[in-house]
C-alpha cells in the first residue's frame, strides 16, 4: 500500500491548469480542475449524468454494469462500483473521479482523495435527488447551463407524465427488487416516487427504509393488484410462480404484471425515460 500511495502522489500531485474548490453533496470540499478531461465514473447512474450533459468524450473509464448510453458501455472498465480496481484507476491518470456516497464511498477511495485525487460524490434520493445530482455534476464539470437545461427538460417530462395519470385511480403494485430474501422499494426510494409519477402506488411505500426486506406473508396481506417486474432481471413471472407461496397472489394468478425498463434502477436521466414508458404501460 505504501508503494501505491507513492505512485498516487507522483501521478496526481500537481494539476495541469487552473483549479477551483467545489463542495460535493456530502459536504466535502474538493479541489477540481476548471475543465476536467480525464473523468472516471464509479457507477452507471453517474455515467448516465455525465454523458447526458455532453461530457462523454472526457470519460476515460466507467464501472462494470455500465451499459447506457452505448458510448459509455464501450469505455474501459475499472471494476464493480463497490470494489473498483485502484491499480486500474491510477493507471488511467484521472483528473476527476465521480461517484455516489452510498455506493462508492470506501476507505480506499477516501485515501486516494486525501492524497490529492479529486473525488466528487453525489447522493441522490428521490426524484428531486436525481435533479440535484445532475446540477451538482454539471457544476463540477463546468456545464451549469447544460445541467439547468437538462433538469428543466426532465422536470417538464415528469409533470407531463403525472398529468397523464391525473384523475385515475392508482394501480396498487408490488415491485420485487430481489426474491430471496424478498427486497423491495420503501418510502425514500427514488423508484417509489417514479412509480407514483407514472400513475401507480407501491404497497410498500409506507416502509421507512429505502430498500426494505419483507416477508411473502406481508406482501399477500397488502393485496397488490399487480406486479411490476424489471426487464433484464432474474425475476420473471415463471420463476415467481415456481417458488412456494407466490402462486397465491391474485396478481400472479390473473397475470396482472407490468414490465419496466431496467434503467429505472439508475437515479439519472434514463430513469425518467423508464418512468414515461411505464406510464404508458399503466395507461395505454
Amino acid at each position: 500500500m505504501k508503494i501505491l500511495a507513492c505512485i498516487v502522489l507522483l501521478l496526481f500531485a500537481p494539476f495541469a491548469g487552473a483549479t477551483r474548490v467545489v463542495v460535493d453533496e456530502i459536504g466535502r470540499h474538493v479541489e477540481v480542475p476548471d475543465h476536467p478531461h480525464r473523468i472516471i465514473c464509479l457507477i452507471p447512474s453517474v455515467a448516465d449524468d455525465v454523458f447526458s450533459l455532453g461530457s462523454g468524450a472526457d470519460v476515460v473509464a466507467v464501472s462494470e454494469y455500465t451499459d447506457y448510453p452505448a458510448e459509455a458501455a464501450s469505455k474501459p472498465k475499472i471494476g464493480p462500483p463497490m470494489n473498483p480496481s485502484l491499480e486500474k484507476i491510477v493507471a488511467l491518470h484521472p483528473d476527476l473521479i465521480l461517484g455516489t456516497a452510498e455506493m462508492n464511498r470506501t476507505p480506499a477511495l477516501e485515501g486516494m482523495s486525501r492524497r490529492g485525487v479529486p473525488i466528487f460524490f453525489v447522493d441522490p434520493h428521490g426524484i428531486a435527488g436525481i435533479y440535484r445530482a445532475i446540477s451538482s455534476i454539471g457544476h463540477v464539470l463546468n456545464r451549469d447551463r447544460e445541467a439547468a437545461n437538462l433538469v428543466a427538460d426532465l422536470h417538464a417530462r415528469e409533470q407531463r407524465t403525472r398529468a397523464r395519470a391525473q384523475g385515475k385511480v392508482p394501480v396498487r403494485i408490488f415491485l420485487p427488487v430481489w426474491y430471496d430474501p424478498i427486497t423491495t422499494i420503501g418510502r425514500r426510494a427514488f423508484i417509489t416516487e417514479l412509480i407514483e409519477a407514472a400513475g401507480a402506488s407501491s404497497i410498500t411505500s409506507d416502509i421507512a427504509q429505502e430498500w426494505p426486506q419483507v416477508s411473502l406473508e406481508s406482501v399477500v396481506a397488502r393485496h397488490p393488484e399487480a406486479l411490476v417486474l424489471i426487464r433484464g432481471s432474474q425475476i420473471s413471472p415463471e420463476m415467481l410462480s415456481s417458488r412456494p407461496g407466490w402462486a397465491q397472489l391474485p396478481a400472479i394468478q390473473k397475470h396482472h404484471i407490468y414490465f419496466v425498463d431496467e434503467h429505472i434502477q439508475l437515479p439519472g436521466p434514463s430513469a425518467i425515460h423508464a418512468m414515461e414508458a411505464l406510464s404508458k404501460e399503466f395507461y395505454p
